[in-house]
């Protein structure tokens, strides 16, 4: 892996996490089904077969981030679909003309995504959404220098956020209507955030 974040590293990143969505696409379908739609390992099982059939061309990171955006808002019909794109078109504004960005500011890309993500979707912290396991990878991701590391304590981070946030109620969305039936229920957004954390991983299959 470089030294830096570069379109070469996030192409191989947007191959691995098209591995993991794929491979939990029924679990996330289930998940999603227990509260809202039930299509949410569809669609992005969908807008991630054409990260690798039709990636952004080029070596401006920014230009290519923005790229994977727009494949995501041309595919996936969701709100979580649009949040992603969201949260990448604001990382795609902080990169624009750069090719090579230093680990420790992905960090810093994960509080811009997050920030404009929450404007999007109109949610805070503690809400029990996605934005939550997004600020505890910002968070546990900060001063991290190399990407196996990164990826380790942004695993770590979501999987410890799902766990604190089980026996609370969502606040968001569809699921809000459960009430008390939806304590002991994961937000499947955050599970999604979690799958493609895990699939950057060194030994992920």
């Amino acid at each position: 892996m470089q030294n830096a974040m570069t379109v070469e590293s996030i192409h191989w990143a947007m191959g691995r996490m098209k591995t993991g969505i794929l491979a939990h696409a029924d679990d996330l379908n289930a998940r999603d089904g227990a509260l809202g739609d039930g299509d949410l390992g569809v669609t992005m099982s969908r807008a991630v077969e054409l990260f690798s059939v039709t990636p952004p061309a080029g070596d401006d990171i920014g230009m290519v981030l923005l790229g994977y955006a727009k494949l995501l808002t041309g595919t996936v019909g969701s709100t979580y679909g649009t949040l992603m794109a969201t949260g990448l078109m604001a990382a795609a504004k902080l990169t624009k003309g750069r090719t090579a960005v230093a680990w420790t500011e992905v960090s810093g890309l994960l509080g811009a995504a997050e920030a404009a993500m929450a404007a999007r979707g109109k949610s805070q912290l503690g809400d029990k959404t996605v934005l939550d396991v997004v600020e505890a990878a910002r968070q546990a991701t900060e001063g991290c220098s190399h990407p196996e590391e990164m990826a380790a304590a942004a695993v770590k981070a979501a999987r410890e956020t799902i766990a604190a946030f089980r026996g609370r109620p969502f606040k968001q969305g569809r699921a809000r209507i459960w009430g008390d039936k939806g304590l002991e229920m994961e937000d499947p957004g955050m599970m999604a955030f979690l799958y493609m954390a895990e699939s950057l991983l060194a030994d992920a299959a």
